[in-house]
Protein backbone atom coordinates (compact mmCIF):
# COMPACT_ATOMS: atom_id res chain seq x y z
CA UNK A 1 0.00 0.00 0.00
CA UNK A 2 1.09 3.24 -0.85
CA UNK A 3 1.67 6.24 1.28
CA UNK A 4 -1.22 8.26 -0.14
CA UNK A 5 -3.81 5.10 -0.29
CA UNK A 6 -7.06 5.21 1.46
CA UNK A 7 -6.90 8.77 2.83
CA UNK A 8 -9.30 9.25 5.31
CA UNK A 9 -11.57 11.50 3.64
CA UNK A 10 -12.18 8.89 0.91
CA UNK A 11 -12.40 6.37 3.12
CA UNK A 12 -15.37 8.06 4.78
CA UNK A 13 -17.19 8.50 1.64
CA UNK A 14 -16.57 5.38 0.45
CA UNK A 15 -17.74 3.94 3.99
CA UNK A 16 -20.96 6.11 3.57
CA UNK A 17 -21.48 4.13 0.16
CA UNK A 18 -21.87 1.40 1.82
CA UNK A 19 -18.26 0.04 0.90
CA UNK A 20 -17.72 -2.90 3.32
CA UNK A 21 -13.99 -2.68 2.70
CA UNK A 22 -13.79 0.69 3.61
CA UNK A 23 -15.34 0.56 6.87
CA UNK A 24 -13.26 -2.03 7.78
CA UNK A 25 -10.00 -0.44 6.96
CA UNK A 26 -11.38 2.60 9.27
CA UNK A 27 -12.15 -0.12 12.04
CA UNK A 28 -8.53 -1.09 11.99
CA UNK A 29 -7.36 2.29 12.03
CA UNK A 30 -9.49 3.91 14.55
CA UNK A 31 -9.57 0.79 16.85
CA UNK A 32 -6.46 1.44 18.93
CA UNK A 33 -8.05 5.34 19.53
CA UNK A 34 -11.50 3.56 20.83
CA UNK A 35 -9.17 1.18 23.11
CA UNK A 36 -7.34 3.91 24.50
CA UNK A 37 -10.20 6.14 25.50
CA UNK A 38 -11.95 3.11 27.21
CA UNK A 39 -9.72 2.35 28.99
CA UNK A 40 -9.63 4.99 30.98
CA UNK A 41 -12.50 4.22 32.62
CA UNK A 42 -11.51 1.25 34.53
CA UNK A 43 -14.31 -0.62 32.69
CA UNK A 44 -13.90 -4.62 32.51
CA UNK A 45 -13.67 -7.00 29.81
CA UNK A 46 -17.72 -7.48 28.53
CA UNK A 47 -18.48 -3.58 29.25
CA UNK A 48 -15.54 -2.37 27.02
CA UNK A 49 -16.72 -4.69 24.54
CA UNK A 50 -20.71 -3.40 24.86
CA UNK A 51 -19.64 0.05 25.03
CA UNK A 52 -17.09 -0.93 21.79
CA UNK A 53 -20.02 -1.85 20.11
CA UNK A 54 -22.85 0.66 21.08
CA UNK A 55 -19.95 3.21 19.71
CA UNK A 56 -19.77 1.21 16.09
CA UNK A 57 -23.35 1.50 15.96
CA UNK A 58 -23.43 5.14 16.59
CA UNK A 59 -20.79 5.76 14.21
CA UNK A 60 -22.50 3.44 11.70
CA UNK A 61 -25.81 5.50 11.82
CA UNK A 62 -24.53 9.36 11.94
CA UNK A 63 -21.20 8.53 9.85
CA UNK A 64 -23.17 10.27 6.88
CA UNK A 65 -23.97 13.31 8.42
CA UNK A 66 -20.09 14.08 9.50
CA UNK A 67 -19.71 16.99 7.50
CA UNK A 68 -15.16 16.85 8.01
CA UNK A 69 -14.67 13.13 7.68
CA UNK A 70 -11.04 14.75 9.23
CA UNK A 71 -12.93 15.30 12.39
CA UNK A 72 -14.11 11.53 12.93
CA UNK A 73 -11.24 10.94 15.29
CA UNK A 74 -12.35 13.80 17.64
CA UNK A 75 -16.28 12.73 16.66
CA UNK A 76 -15.30 9.36 18.45
CA UNK A 77 -13.71 10.30 21.30
CA UNK A 78 -16.62 12.18 21.89
CA UNK A 79 -19.07 9.46 21.47
CA UNK A 80 -16.48 6.82 23.33
CA UNK A 81 -16.53 9.23 26.43
CA UNK A 82 -20.56 9.98 26.56
CA UNK A 83 -21.57 6.12 26.19
CA UNK A 84 -18.25 4.78 28.63
CA UNK A 85 -19.84 7.78 31.23
CA UNK A 86 -23.30 6.16 30.75
CA UNK A 87 -22.05 2.77 31.38
CA UNK A 88 -19.87 3.92 34.51
CA UNK A 89 -23.59 5.58 35.87
CA UNK A 90 -25.84 2.46 35.20
CA UNK A 91 -23.18 0.66 36.71
CA UNK A 92 -23.23 2.55 39.56
CA UNK A 93 -26.75 2.91 40.49
CA UNK A 94 -27.10 -0.99 40.05
CA UNK A 95 -24.20 -1.57 43.12
CA UNK A 96 -25.75 -0.45 46.87
CA UNK A 97 -23.26 2.44 47.82
CA UNK A 98 -21.47 2.33 50.97
CA UNK A 99 -19.87 5.44 52.20
CA UNK A 100 -17.89 3.69 55.03
CA UNK A 101 -16.62 1.36 52.73
CA UNK A 102 -12.94 2.08 51.57
CA UNK A 103 -13.39 0.39 48.30
CA UNK A 104 -15.56 3.32 47.32
CA UNK A 105 -13.29 5.81 46.16
CA UNK A 106 -13.94 8.38 43.43
CA UNK A 107 -13.72 7.04 39.63
CA UNK A 108 -11.54 8.88 37.22
CA UNK A 109 -14.96 9.96 35.60
CA UNK A 110 -16.46 11.86 39.05
CA UNK A 111 -13.65 14.46 38.91
CA UNK A 112 -11.24 16.12 36.68
CA UNK A 113 -7.98 14.06 36.63
CA UNK A 114 -4.98 15.61 37.48
CA UNK A 115 -3.30 18.04 34.90
CA UNK A 116 -0.01 15.90 33.76
CA UNK A 117 -2.56 12.56 33.31
CA UNK A 118 -4.98 14.63 31.56
CA UNK A 119 -2.63 16.51 28.96
CA UNK A 120 -0.72 12.38 28.57
CA UNK A 121 -4.06 11.18 27.39
CA UNK A 122 -5.28 13.93 25.23
CA UNK A 123 -1.66 13.57 23.41
CA UNK A 124 -1.96 9.76 23.05
CA UNK A 125 -5.13 10.33 21.82
CA UNK A 126 -4.35 13.21 19.45
CA UNK A 127 -1.14 10.74 18.26
CA UNK A 128 -3.22 7.09 17.88
CA UNK A 129 -5.91 9.80 15.85
CA UNK A 130 -2.66 10.63 13.26
CA UNK A 131 -1.52 7.10 13.12
CA UNK A 132 -5.05 6.69 12.08
CA UNK A 133 -4.26 8.59 8.74
CA UNK A 134 -0.82 7.49 7.83
CA UNK A 135 -0.42 4.36 5.73
CA UNK A 136 -0.95 1.24 6.91
CA UNK A 137 3.31 0.68 6.14
CA UNK A 138 3.59 3.52 8.02
CA UNK A 139 2.00 3.14 11.04
CA UNK A 140 3.47 -0.46 11.32
CA UNK A 141 7.03 0.98 11.01
CA UNK A 142 6.29 3.36 13.71
CA UNK A 143 5.09 0.79 16.25
CA UNK A 144 8.61 -1.36 15.43
CA UNK A 145 10.26 2.19 16.06
CA UNK A 146 8.66 1.70 19.98
CA UNK A 147 7.95 -1.85 20.55
CA UNK A 148 9.36 -2.33 24.42
CA UNK A 149 11.82 -4.17 24.52
CA UNK A 150 13.54 -2.38 21.66
CA UNK A 151 13.87 -3.77 18.44
CA UNK A 152 17.72 -3.93 16.73
CA UNK A 153 17.74 -2.23 13.60
CA UNK A 154 18.24 -6.01 12.16
CA UNK A 155 15.16 -6.67 13.27
CA UNK A 156 13.20 -3.93 12.38
CA UNK A 157 14.73 -4.06 8.94
CA UNK A 158 14.17 -7.55 8.64
CA UNK A 159 10.27 -7.14 9.68
CA UNK A 160 9.43 -3.94 7.52
CA UNK A 161 11.68 -5.02 5.03
CA UNK A 162 14.11 -2.47 4.07
CA UNK A 163 17.62 -1.72 4.28
CA UNK A 164 19.41 -1.26 7.42
CA UNK A 165 20.66 2.40 6.24
CA UNK A 166 16.70 3.01 5.14
CA UNK A 167 15.67 2.95 8.88
CA UNK A 168 16.94 6.44 9.15
CA UNK A 169 15.06 8.16 6.40
CA UNK A 170 12.41 6.24 6.76
CA UNK A 171 11.63 7.01 10.13
CA UNK A 172 12.29 11.07 9.67
CA UNK A 173 9.38 10.68 6.85
CA UNK A 174 6.82 8.89 8.97
CA UNK A 175 7.40 11.29 11.83
CA UNK A 176 6.80 14.22 9.33
CA UNK A 177 3.86 12.60 8.11
CA UNK A 178 2.86 12.16 11.70
CA UNK A 179 3.20 15.69 12.67
CA UNK A 180 1.42 17.03 9.33
CA UNK A 181 -1.62 14.98 9.85
CA UNK A 182 -5.03 17.13 10.80
CA UNK A 183 -5.13 15.07 14.07
CA UNK A 184 -1.55 15.67 15.26
CA UNK A 185 -1.65 19.38 13.89
CA UNK A 186 -5.06 20.36 15.51
CA UNK A 187 -3.79 18.86 18.64
CA UNK A 188 -0.73 20.95 18.71
CA UNK A 189 -2.05 24.18 17.47
CA UNK A 190 -4.58 24.21 20.47
CA UNK A 191 -1.61 23.28 22.94
CA UNK A 192 0.42 26.23 21.14
CA UNK A 193 3.02 24.42 22.56
CA UNK A 194 6.76 23.91 20.67
CA UNK A 195 9.86 22.37 20.80
CA UNK A 196 9.71 19.78 23.54
CA UNK A 197 5.88 18.57 22.79
CA UNK A 198 7.06 17.70 19.64
CA UNK A 199 10.34 16.18 20.70
CA UNK A 200 7.90 13.78 22.49
CA UNK A 201 6.73 12.27 18.97
CA UNK A 202 9.93 10.35 18.85
CA UNK A 203 8.86 7.69 21.45
CA UNK A 204 5.18 8.87 22.74
CA UNK A 205 4.10 8.72 18.91
CA UNK A 206 2.59 5.56 19.12
CA UNK A 207 2.80 4.60 23.10
CA UNK A 208 0.99 1.51 23.22
CA UNK A 209 -0.41 1.55 20.30
CA UNK A 210 0.29 -1.92 19.21
CA UNK A 211 -0.77 -3.38 22.56
CA UNK A 212 -4.71 -1.56 22.06
CA UNK A 213 -5.06 -3.17 18.51
CA UNK A 214 -7.70 -5.44 20.58
CA UNK A 215 -10.66 -6.36 18.25
CA UNK A 216 -13.11 -4.07 19.70
CA UNK A 217 -14.89 -2.84 16.85
CA UNK A 218 -14.61 -6.34 14.90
Amino acid sequence: MGDGDNPITSLVDAAVSGDEPAWRELVDRYTPLLASVLRRFGLGAAETQDVAQTVCLRVVEHLGSLREPRALPSWLISIAKREALRCVSDWQRSVPYDPLDPSWLPSATEGAEPDAELLRAERHEALLAGLAELSARQREFLILLTADPPLSYAQISERARIPPGSIGPTRARALGRLRGTFAVKAYLASREVAGDETACLDRAAVGDADGSRNGYLG
